[in-house]
């Protein structure tokens, strides 16, 4: 997970016990797979009896950071950026654990200091340590002076050195973390500590995830791959690691999992003996589903893939499964058409359409196909208390019948 360190980093962490933070933009409501290499490095500190620190950029996120950006970020307000703040602790929870003893996690907001500073001040007191020759020969800034980039995002570096001064002084914070983009900045923030406090601080920077087969790591189809269920369901989230090429699933489970080297390298000889079994695959959409969306949430979209891809259906899988509508029992025992079940399954937008793929032979019911457009559900039909429709192989729910 290492991609770059600064001289004595490595004798630090094996020496002392540290104090270490990672930064996280509040730009959106949520987190996406694109953090989950940085969640995991603070995590594994903690592991290792060191104190994470999870930075919540409600101030910087005013600004933007310019690191890996072609063009200048459009600006949130105060409201969102804090409404954002808020939705990333249930996340990092997940991950982090914030009663421990005596390491707890911690979560702060660089706005609660940041938005508080007169720009006389700052000015004085931070930016007369930065040389602008230093600063424009940041790779950050460096990329965007063609394209061009205005005083706000240039002054970025200034404010993120800042946090780390900071936590240095309020926290006893002497590590910071973050992708391999970031280095100017941190480096930036250790020099600012060494200038300011005589103090030693260290950088640790980590790879920059990539697929491959040349596609940006946490992008699909659909768009981006979320930590929020509402915005990636956590089927699709499953759906996402299951697909992962096999040239990247072993780096993976390194990056992204608990599991240790032996159980990695048993899928790594599996992989090489049997690719199609896609065993490695398997276990990496397991483990990081269950870590990002717990136990019951894999059970579930484990049940809802063994419904599409699975033998013949049992009561006892759909009922691992989430259903998608219901029914009421008074309404099946009074006459339910098989048009009206697939509409009520929302498989269909209208009856007229339902009745359409009926006779085209689209529609099967528990696995058998539905003849009759004209026919009834009836209650014995079921298995349990459920109804498995599916339209095609892909387009499956469950209806479920309720008194």
């Amino acid at each position: 997970m290492v991609y770059d360190a600064t001289d004595g980093a490595r004798e630090m962490l094996a020496k002392e016990r540290v104090t270490c933070y990672i930064g996280f933009d509040p730009t959106a409501s949520s987190l996406h797979v694109g953090s989950l290499l940085p969640i995991m490095a603070l995590a594994r500190l903690q592991r290792f009896g060191h104190t994470p620190i999870a930075l919540v950029g409600g101030g910087t996120g005013m600004i933007g950071d310019p690191s890996g950006k072609s063009q200048e970020r459009a600006l949130l307000s105060i409201e969102e950026i804090d409404a954002n703040a808020r939705g990333m602790r249930a996340q990092l929870e997940r991950f982090l654990d914030f009663n421990a003893t005596p390491n707890a996690a911690r979560m702060v907001n660089n706005a609660d200091w940041l938005r508080h500073i007169g720009l006389l001040e700052f000015l004085r007191d931070t930016g007369k340590h930065f040389s602008v020759n230093l600063m424009m020969s940041r790779e950050s800034v460096k990329r965007r002076l063609e394209e061009g980039i205005s005083f706000t995002e240039f002054s970025y570096q200034l404010l993120q050195a800042h946090d780390y001064l900071h936590l240095f002084r309020t926290l006893k914070c002497t590590l910071q973390m973050g992708g391999s983009d970031q280095w100017g900045n941190i480096v930036a923030g250790t020099d600012l500590i060494r200038r300011v406090e005589n103090g030693k601080a260290h950088g640790l920077v980590l790879p920059l995830v990539t697929t491959t087969a040349g596609t940006k790591f946490g992008k699909t189809e659909a768009g981006t791959v979320w930590l929020d269920p509402a915005r990636t369901s956590e089927r699709d989230f499953y759906q996402f690691w299951l697909n992962t090429d096999d040239r990247d699933v072993i780096k993976y489970l390194k990056f992204f999992t608990w599991l240790d080297r032996s159980a990695i390298d048993a899928l790594e000889k599996s992989l090489q003996e049997d690719p199609s079994a896609r065993a490695a695959q398997r276990r990496l959409a397991e483990e990081v589903t269950r870590s990002v969306h717990g136990d019951a949430a894999l059970t579930q979209v484990q049940g809802d893939a063994a419904l599409r891809f699975g033998g013949a259906t049992t009561a006892e899988a759909l009922q691992q499964v989430t259903p998608s509508a219901s029914v009421s029992l008074s309404k099946i025992r009074a006459g339910l058409a098989n048009t009206e079940l697939v509409t009520i399954a929302g498989l269909a937008r209208s009856k007229s359409e339902a009745f359409r793929l009926i006779e085209q032979g689209g529609i099967t019911l528990n696995d058998v196909t539905v003849s009759d457009p004209r026919g009834l559900v009836t209650e014995a039909q079921a298995l349990g208390n459920r109804y498995k429709v599916s339209k095609g192989r892909r387009n499956v729910a469950v209806v479920e019948i309720i008194p």
